[in-house]
């Protein structure tokens, strides 16, 4: 009979002396397998494995043939690969047949013929074998594993993809093979061969210890056979041989080690309670997780991250017995760590979705069980106010899933909802995104209905509450509704409402989707709560809008996706504000993150044009007609980019013109006008498509329709801009009323006031763009004007001197004539100028076009030399530059002559004397606030012309801005101001301070205009920053918040500029505003925003020396400066500078 086999702590132990008296099998003549020749090495193997197959399964207890097998493993890299499979199969195959007859052994020893001491020594003999067995094939397993590793690592890389050929074999699949056959070895009653109750300790640690060895390697985890047998083998070691606590630690030690281990380790715990039906393990694992000391998950935050995916992992997996054993994690909600609270609300999460959701046992079971929910669901809540942000987040997500599961009763719905809402105006975005996607997960599977309109749901209950008060007896009590019975109760829908963002049709529209009908008492009462709940609900999400239109302008692209969506979905649902909201978003088609205009085109193309063409037409008419100004600007954008795109059909461009031309029946003018101004805004993009319709553009935009929806002339005439060259040329030569029709439009008085403005402004920009000589004909309109004003006093009283002639031929004057006149000369003289700077710059192109063209004919290539030779020359004696030079200086002539002070005087240059005194009357002007306006703006039209005729009248400019009584007068002022200061800086330079003065106006609309100039002419360096900035600094606190934001994005942007000049201002800003009898909380409110902009620490400290050197010239500690000054220093201190250079200074 051989020794014992003992399990040796390393496989070459096996061949030393362990000192021990008692005999144990040993390896006494190992061969060196690595100095054997190919074909001996072959032999070799080939002789073990025959006689591991021809004799009995015991012989691998021989010394020989002990010795030769462990001389095999022990050298295991050296095999070939086909030797390796022979012997691991030969291994593995003896193994797999000992282990049925551990079974037929029990049963031969049960036997009453059974000799006793032939059992024991079979007895014996199998567990030699089984221990030997297990020995070398998990030896084999950790040996290639390593083997592996090292193969897998750097400096095998160098190799390029020449494969060795020692790993070439399928490894993968045996390993597998030879791990769940351990495995069963484990689950086979051992008790016989161990004696009962107790399995060879040194035979169990070896095997735990394989198997945690091969846990910590990631590809091995990856194979899913391999993966299956470790975890049948954790949860035998744990559960079937009572080792929890040494398994638990060991599994503990792996999750805190390594991250990708943690799922698949629970993955073992809630296997080995499914299959032994012995949930120790995973017990014994969240005991320990839960008597953890939290400070420790605080130093070891990857560990904490492990610990929390392997809890919620098991939580997935378990969730009843995580249920009845999370009380020792509760307190971990107390701890510092944020990622151990985020696993523990996921826990939460998950045993709220299935730990309670059998109808098993009584009614206090049952109530029980709600209760326990309950307690779960409330400290979710609570935790929404968590002082971790990502905490706060991590809660949002999971009653998102909650939402996703119908896991919330409609009692718990509206409290998540307000939650929700909350959390909307929390300060970290990402609280604010989960807070956002709950909102729209709640929408998805709200349980009231696919209509969310308030006012349907305040009629539906009021019939209901009265169906309810006629059929309950007069002295019954109304009984309350618990929770359990309004989570049961859907009204009218499933428990989830499809995904599509599209809206209802109107067939959904015109039915009640909460009209039921019932007829129990019982039900009503249900139906009554819950038709409640859902009008609390429509009502937080229609309280929402604000805040959701307050997001669309948040600096976070998370913030602004999200509320896009939203609001979609609210839309979907019909929400009252959805519609008037989601408008908002197109101005956001201008922001530079690429990732906002994508939400705000997609959410466009899903709401307004995934329709049918005529449906898409009327959508798009139907916003253009509602849009403002900065709308149409947006809507223009994205209506442009989709037509390139392909995403606006030919077939809903037909429609649009169907709608314009009155094709449909019972078009209104004024659609006819929208559908206009969206082929404008196509055309853009595409100037072919106004080109089929030039004809009724002309009779529809200036005909009889004109008269009723007077809008439609000026989109005509936009219409006309936006022809591409080859329909312009069309038009010109095929109809010759389009320019009676234009100058029939400036003359006439047939448009209102207001609106002929904005049509003279587009008619004489058509006029510029399709004319041939736009100047002769702008200039027949002139003298028309002119006349129709002054008829009865002849035209050469425009000049008149006498200015006491002048006064009574103004009182003699139509003021609505007058004003339009002065319009339709400084508008013709602005775009004549602009006339003139696009022929100079057509001339320039073709100049360098000439300049770079190449003959490409070889008969003037002896020409083409010559003329390179005397382009050469030319460059170098400056003929080239002495072009450009005579170019601009006619350039210049020519604007010079649209408004002339010589004594050589054109047409419009008669006007400018006149405009320039009418403008000096300021008595008369203001008894016509209109005139003013009108007056004001064609002086400053004319200013921007000519340097000379703008020198001249600056002083009445700054007079009106500062005296005129009409805050619109004084807005246009400030405005001119700031395009004068561009065009001549240095005439407007000495007027800087009379420019910042304009921020002290009374009038709200004329200070943001002017903080809007300033901000402009600063912020692109068109203006120094000189002493008056504190001015801008005052505006920080004023009391309209749009200029307040305006002032603070303005010094925001500007202490991006270079090195901060703010650091260079604020002292100068501090010494100003000492002067300036603020209020104390104005003057620290000021500073603390200016302070919290200097962010170096050298301009910190220079900062805090400048400042106390200013103590040296006050007088007292009471003194207001020093007051001031040390609030400043207080500021500093506050954000963090280091006390050391305050006490230095």
């Amino acid at each position: 009979m051989a020794p014992p086999f003992a399990f040796p702590s390393a496989l070459r132990d096996l061949e030393r002396d362990d000192g021990s008296d008692e005999p144990s099998l040993r390896a006494q003549n190992a061969v060196a397998v690595g100095a054997l020749r190919a074909a001996d090495l072959e032999e070799f193997v080939k002789g073990t494995s025959f006689d591991l197959s021809d004799k009995e399964l015991f012989c691998i207890e021989e010394q020989d043939v002990f010795d030769r097998i462990y001389s095999l493993v022990r050298d295991f890299n050296c095999l070939p690969p086909a030797l390796k499979f022979n012997l691991v199969e030969t291994l593995r195959s003896n193994l797999s047949i000992l282990l049925p007859n551990i079974d037929s052994l029990s049963r031969a020893s049960m036997s009453p013929r059974s000799d006793g001491v032939q059992i024991s020594d079979r007895i014996a003999s199998h567990r030699n074998a089984l221990k030997i067995y297990s020995f070398f094939l998990l030896s084999i397993v950790v040996a290639e594993e390593s083997a592996t590793d090292s193969c897998n690592g750097p400096k095998v890389a160098a190799h390029g993809r020449k494969k060795n050929p020692v790993y070439a074999w399928n490894w993968e699949a045996q390993r597998g093979r030879i791990v769940n056959l351990i495995a069963n070895s484990l689950e086979v009653d051992l008790s016989l061969l161990f004696g009962p109750g107790s399995v060879d300790e040194q035979y169990l640690s070896f095997v735990s210890k394989c198997t945690f060895v091969l846990c910590e390697n990631q590809s091995v985890l990856k194979d899913e056979e391999t993966r299956n047998g470790l975890c049948r083998l954790i949860g035998g070691i744990a559960t079937k041989h009572q080792r929890v606590s040494q398994t638990s630690a060991s599994v503990l030690y792996l999750v805190h080690k390594f991250d990708f281990a943690a799922v698949h380790l629970a993955e073992a715990a809630a296997a080995a309670e499914k299959r032994f039906s012995d949930g120790s393990l995973a017990i014994s694992l969240i005991r320990e997780i839960g008597r953890t000391d939290p400070k420790d998950y605080v130093r070891d935050t990857a560990g904490a991250d492990n610990v929390g995916r392997f809890l919620v992992e098991l939580a997935d997996r378990l969730p009843k017995l995580m249920s009845t054993n999370l009380g020792v994690l509760i307190p971990h909600f107390g701890g510092d760590s944020y990622k151990i609270r985020n696993s523990l609300v996921g826990v939460l999460g998950k045993l709220a979705a299935k730990a309670f959701k059998d109808v098993d046992g009584d009614s206090s079971t049952h109530s029980l069980r709600l209760r326990s929910k309950h307690a779960m669901l409330e400290i979710l809540i609570e935790r929404c106010r968590d002082v971790s942000a990502y905490t706060r987040s991590r809660v949002l997500q999971v009653w998102a899933e909650l939402c996703e599961e119908n896991a919330i009763s409609i009692g718990l719905w509206n409290e998540v909802a307000s939650v929700a809402s909350g959390r909307l105006e929390d300060k970290s975005a990402i609280v604010r995104k989960s807070a956002l996607q709950l909102l729209i997960t709640m929408l998805q599977h709200n349980p009231f209905g696919p209509q969310l309109r308030t006012a349907t749901f305040e009629a539906t209950l009021e019939k209901y509450k009265e169906k309810l008060q006629g059929m309950e007896p007069p002295l019954e009590k109304d009984e309350p509704v618990n929770d359990s019975s309004l989570g049961e109760v859907i009204v009218g829908q499933d428990e989830s409402v499809s995904d599509s963002c599209l809206p209802s049709s109107q067939d959904q529209k015109d039915q009640d989707p909460t009209i039921v009908h019932m007829t129990n008492l019982e039900q009503i009462r249900a139906l009554v709560a819950s038709l409640e709940a859902g009008l609390r609900f429509s009502i937080c999400i229609t309280s929402l809008m604000p805040t959701l239109v307050q997001l669309l302008a948040s600096p976070s692209p998370t913030d602004v996706e999200n509320t896009i969506l939203l609001l979609m979905r609210c839309r979907q649902f019909q929400i009252e504000g959805s519609e008037a909201a989601l408008r908002k978003m197109l101005p956001l088609v201008f922001s530079q993150d690429k990732s906002i205009y994508e939400a705000v085109e997609n959410a466009f193309i899903t709401i307004y044009t995934k329709k049918s063409p005529t449906e898409t037409a009327t959508s798009l008419l139907n916003l253009a007609i509602d849009c403002s100004i900065g709308d149409l600007a947006a809507l223009e954008s994205l209506i442009s980019s989709l037509v390139s795109k392909g995403e606006i059909s030919s077939s809903t461009v037909s429609a649009l013109w169907d709608y314009f031309c009155f094709h449909n029946i019972g078009v209104r003018p004024v659609q006819s006008r929208g559908a206009l101004l969206i082929l404008c805004m196509a055309a853009k993009s595409s100037p072919s498509i106004l080109g089929t319709h030039l004809q009724d553009i002309i009779d529809i935009g200036f005909g009889r329709w004109a008269k009723e929806e007077p809008l439609l002339a000026r989109t005509a005439c936009l219409a006309l801009q936006r022809l591409s060259k080859e329909d312009k040329v069309k038009l010109i030569s095929t109809s010759s009323r389009v320019f009676a029709a234009l100058q029939g439009l400036i003359t006439s008085l047939s448009l209102p006031e207001k609106i002929w403005y904005g049509a003279a402004d587009k008619a004489i920009s058509a006029i510029y763009a399709l004319h041939p000589t736009p100047e002769i004909f702008a200039a027949e309109i002139v003298k028309k004007s002119l006349s129709s004003v002054f008829c009865v006093l002849g035209t050469n009283c425009v000049s008149n001197e006498n200015e006491t002639h002048n006064g009574s031929i103004l009182s003699s004057i139509p003021a609505t004539k007058l004003g339009r006149f002065l319009f339709i000369t400084s508008h013709i003289a602005l775009n004549h100028m602009v006339y003139i700077e696009t022929f100079v710059k057509k001339i320039q192109k073709q100049k360098q076009k000439n300049g770079i063209s190449q003959p490409t004919s070889e008969d003037f290539q002896a020409d083409a030399s010559k003329n390179l030779e005397a382009q050469g020359i030319n460059a170098e004696l400056g003929l080239g530059a002495t072009i450009d030079i005579a170019i601009e200086s006619l350039a210049e002539k020519a604007e010079r002559e649209i408004v002339s002070c010589s004594s050589e005087k054109h047409l419009i240059g008669h006007c400018g004397p006149f405009l320039a005194k009418l403008c000096r009357n300021l008595t008369f002007l203001q008894k016509f606030p209109e005139l003013q306006a009108s007056a004001m703006l064609a002086l400053s039209r004319l200013m921007i012309i000519d340097a000379e005729f703008c020198e001249a009248n600056l002083q009445i400019l700054f007079t009106v801005a500062e005296s005129a009584p009409s805050e619109i007068v004084r807005s246009n002022c400030i405005i001119a101001l700031g395009d004068l200061a561009v065009r001549f800086p240095n005439l407007l330079e000495p007027w800087t301070e009379y420019i910042y003065a304009r921020l002290r106006d009374p009038s709200a609309s004329v200070r943001k205009n002017a903080v809007l100039v300033i901000s402009h002419l600063i912020l692109n360096d068109m203006m120094k920053v000189k002493g008056f900035i504190n001015e801008m600094a005052v505006r920080i606190e004023d009391e309209d918040e749009r200029i307040s934001s305006l002032a603070k994005l303005f010094f925001h942007e500007l202490s991006k500029k270079g090195s901060n000049p703010i650091y260079n201002l604020l002292p100068d800003i501090l010494g100003r505003l000492c002067n300036q009898h603020l209020k104390e909380e104005t003057f620290f409110s000021i500073m603390q925003f200016l302070i919290s902009s200097i962010k170096k620490d050298k301009q910190m400290e220079a900062l805090v020396d400048k400042l106390c050197n200013r103590f040296t010239g006050v007088n007292g500690i009471l003194h207001i400066p020093y007051i001031y000054i040390h609030v400043c220093l207080f500021h500093l201190w506050l954000i963090n500078y280091p006390f050391s250079v305050f006490k230095k200074s």
